[in-house]
């Protein structure tokens, strides 16, 4: 069954185990839950249930436990597991986007690959082209670089103001500082694989 946007949010902010974190506080400091429900203003039910996971707590209500226990709101997202980074993105679980929401006519479409993994060194995205006949790109830049592996079709890249046409197989890496666009070259536009990298320090 394929999962929806909605448990997917609520499948990554379950590996925060802020639930768990909570409960640790709580009985670090020996609080019951109805006394800190007194503290709060929350329900002892609700607080039960943020502990447990049945609930995901909003930032508000994050924001009056942390107060009561004197820690940052930073506490209940360090650390989410004190183990080496191994995070798998299944397909149906990737979101699509257009390169701006505002956009009728997007240059590209995209999905992150690694979402739920954080403190990445790199960002990498699954790429959709539309053909564009007669539209002009729009060119964009941004700090680092970029890695482009063309999978499907054709893909025309504007960079340092020259036209470059990547056919499937070809890939390419450049500073990313420097203004570049892109759009499908083929009539069935293209598909690539996008890497992007901060600068170096």
């Amino acid at each position: 069954m394929q999962e929806t946007g909605e448990q997917t949010i609520q499948r990554v902010l379950a590996t925060y185990d802020i639930g768990q974190k909570l409960r640790q506080l709580r009985l670090r400091k020996k609080i019951a839950l109805v006394d800190l429900g007194r503290h709060t203003g929350l329900s002892a039910s609700m607080l039960s249930q943020l502990e447990t996971g049945k609930m995901v707590p909003t930032l508000p209500t994050l924001a009056r436990i942390s107060m009561v226990f004197d820690v940052g709101l930073d506490c209940f997202f360090d650390a989410r597991r004190r183990r080496k980074i191994f995070t798998i993105v299944r397909k149906n679980e990737r979101l699509q986007f257009p390169d701006r929401p505002d956009s009728r006519s997007p240059s590209y479409f995209f999905e992150c690959l690694a979402f739920s993994a954080q403190e990445k060194g790199l960002q990498a995205y699954l790429a959709e082209f539309p053909s564009r006949p007669g539209e002009e790109n729009r060119p964009h830049i941004h700090e680092g670089s970029e890695f482009i592996f063309v999978t499907r079709g054709e893909l025309t890249i504007e960079c340092q103001g020259e036209d470059h046409v990547l056919s499937e197989g070809d890939s390419v890496f450049f500073d990313s500082s420097e203004p570049h666009s892109y759009k499908g070259a083929s009539e069935t536009g293209a598909q690539a694989v996008v890497i992007t990298t901060p600068p170096r320090a």
